[in-house]
């Protein structure tokens, strides 16, 4: 057990809104798994505006934060380094306040999403689709850039949103190619499908699944299933659930603000299970 362990240490969620946030949940459920008694993590509803504020209101009792939106690239000005994946897209969803007094940013939401993809046996495919272009889908193509060794093509609505994707894509060394989102069926029948578009957005989809589908990747939790995930799943193809990735970049901020490891991945999936069948 490291030094850090033993001793009380307060980390918490950051964002607006954020009372929806499963991430109190699953971080506690990990802290009682690791007997991490004196460990206590909170919620705090914090705009852009008010960050500043509240890392300068923060003692030495605080191990991390977990950041998210709007907060993701806010926070980078107020972090004293970031690693190369939180760099890689621009964003921040992690902070460890290391004992030396350094505030390091990270990103465990590209990670969290690789670890998912793999825990359903997704280690490499060929090409692949992205529904949306918004933050999420960056992340998702940064992913990517780690499993996916030929074409994206990515479905958006505006030439502004086609343009970032290009961007990112540039920037990640990744193939995209852009589409328009009126042939997003066609996304469908591709190894690997992600959807990081809003809650409904990809309902109309449903009944274009094809008859034997691939792997669809709905960053979604809540609520769950979608119409596509549900159809999906109806259909024999593989789904990994927004409650995945949530879980898998929790564990890696688990590890990085408690220096205990493996953080308890099974506990805080089951966590987070219970806590969505009690809303």
């Amino acid at each position: 057990m490291t030094a850090r362990a033993t001793d009380a240490r307060r980390a918490a969620v950051l964002g607006s809104p954020i009372a929806h946030s499963l991430s109190p949940v699953l971080h506690r459920a990990a802290y009682k798994e690791l007997g991490l008694s004196d460990w206590s993590y909170d919620r705090f509803d914090v705009d852009e505006e008010g960050l500043p504020g509240f890392f300068e209101g923060l003692g030495p009792e605080w191990a991390g934060l977990s950041l998210t939106m709007p907060l993701k690239r806010a926070v980078i000005p107020l972090v004293d380094e970031i690693s190369e994946t939180a760099a890689s897209v621009e964003a921040v969803n992690t902070v460890v306040f290391t004992e030396d007094g350094r505030r390091v940013g990270d990103n465990t939401d590209i990670p969290g999403m690789v670890a998912a993809l793999r825990e359903r046996g997704i280690e490499e495919v060929d090409s692949a689709a992205i529904l949306g272009a918004g933050a999420t889908a960056s992340s998702a193509l940064a992913a990517l850039a780690r499993v996916c060794t030929g074409e994206v093509v990515a479905y958006v609505r505006s030439e502004a949103r086609a343009a970032e994707m290009r961007q990112w894509g540039e920037r990640l060394d990744v193939e995209v190619r852009i589409a328009d989102w009126a042939d997003a069926e066609q996304a469908l029948r591709a190894p690997l499908v992600i959807a990081t578009t809003p809650a409904g957005t990809t309902d109309a989809l449903a009944a274009a699944v094809p008859e034997r589908p691939a792997t669809l990747f709905d960053v979604l939790y809540e609520p769950w299933p979608t119409d596509l995930a549900a159809r999906w799943s109806a259909y024999g193809g593989a789904v990994v659930s927004g409650l995945d990735l949530l879980v898998h970049q929790a564990v890696l901020q688990v590890e990085q603000m408690t220096g205990r490891s493996p953080a308890p991945l099974d506990a805080m999936r089951k966590a987070g299970e219970h806590a969505l069948a009690a809303r």
